[in-house]
């Protein structure tokens, strides 16, 4: 299925992999995910060497920043079989699957695969499809629209990039939405832009971080929405979650929200489809779907990737691939 595009910002081609290629990264995996089964902090770099050379060169070329899209679409990757889209969340329905390592290769070749310790356990992949009783979460598990959002907004050490790869389309044509900043900001007026880069702003923790507290939830300390100098400017911001100081502030966010849907594209991820966003330029979303709970609902697998985890966190870190838990490094950043 196409690419929707709006306005003006034509999708980037997609990257198709050859049979062979495919086959290739498939025998990868398979060696990798027995390899992390035994140690999930496992060390990967003797099969990144044979990573197909066209998937490696786009993955370090998308790793530098070089595109404006801030995403990148990768069509034919092999997903094996597999089994019915799981009913509840947490389930680890696939432990052992080969698809694990494609998403631990490509997370290596980005960056390192990474965690977090107070999300899902630490876990290194996300199974996100719909869960009964949770539509209206926004999380991997809700069904209702999820607006843009830059992942983990609260967290001194966001994710670099996140993956997501399509191992089930569902009943209808879901979109993943992707919006860049370096897009969007021609949106914006110069008030605008200049109230964006200024301290008004806070953060509460996600959803997916609270998961079993009560009470309020913890936010960051006041932080920018947009940053970086004009034409390589990034972006952190949560629609559900980034709260303005004041009106003018709030005002702002609904100008940034205008810009960024106005540069949308939206993508049907088919079976196979891997996307991979660069966390720092675009903000990702989802339109709502009507899930049946029938084995056969939409089911994607997330991952993050982090570039360089400084040498003070990664002495702070449970294991080798999870970040350390938000309230021990909060106020560092």
């Amino acid at each position: 299925m196409a690419l929707a595009v709006r306005e003006k910002h034509v999708a980037q081609p997609a990257l198709r992999l050859t049979q062979d290629e495919a086959g290739t990264l498939w025998e990868l995996s398979e060696k990798s995910v027995g390899l992390l089964d035994r140690s999930p902090s496992a060390d990967l770099s003797e099969f990144l060497p044979d990573v197909p050379a066209q998937l490696c060169d786009a993955l370090v070329d998308f790793r530098e920043g070089t595109a404006s899209s801030g995403y990148l679409l990768v069509k034919g990757v092999t997903t094996g079989d597999l089994p019915d889209t799981p009913l509840a969340y947490g389930t680890q329905a696939l432990v052992g699957h080969a698809s694990n390592g494609t998403l631990a290769l490509v997370g290596d070749v980005l960056g390192s695969l990474i965690g977090y310790a107070d999300e899902k356990n630490g876990d290194l992949l996300h199974d996100v499809h719909p869960v009964r009783g949770e539509e209206h979460r926004m999380e991997n598990s809700g069904s209702v629209a999820f607006d843009f959002h830059t992942e983990n907004v609260h967290h001194p050490l966001r994710p670099d990039f996140l993956g997501l790869l399509s191992l089930r389309q569902g009943h209808e044509a879901t979109a993943t939405r992707v919006a860049s900043i370096r897009h969007a900001v021609a949106h914006l007026s110069e008030d605008e832009n200049a109230v964006l880069r200024r301290l008004r702003f806070r953060s509460l923790f996600p959803t997916s971080f609270t998961r079993g507290r009560t009470g309020e939830r913890p936010a960051t300390a006041e932080h920018r929405v947009l940053f970086g100098n004009p034409g390589q400017e990034f972006l952190r911001f949560d629609s559900f979650n980034t709260k303005p100081a004041d009106p003018e502030a709030e005002r702002a966010l609904g100008a940034l929200a205008e810009a960024l849907e106005a540069v949308c594209v939206e993508v049907v991820l088919e079976p196979g489809d891997l996307l991979l966003v660069n966390n720092h330029i675009a903000a990702h979303g989802r339109s709502a779907f009507t899930p049946r709970y029938d084995g056969r609902d939409r089911w994607l697998r997330r991952f993050y990737s982090h570039r360089a985890v400084p040498g003070w966190a990664r002495l702070m870190m449970p294991s080798k691939r999870v970040l350390p838990a938000t309230g021990d490094i909060q106020g560092i950043f």
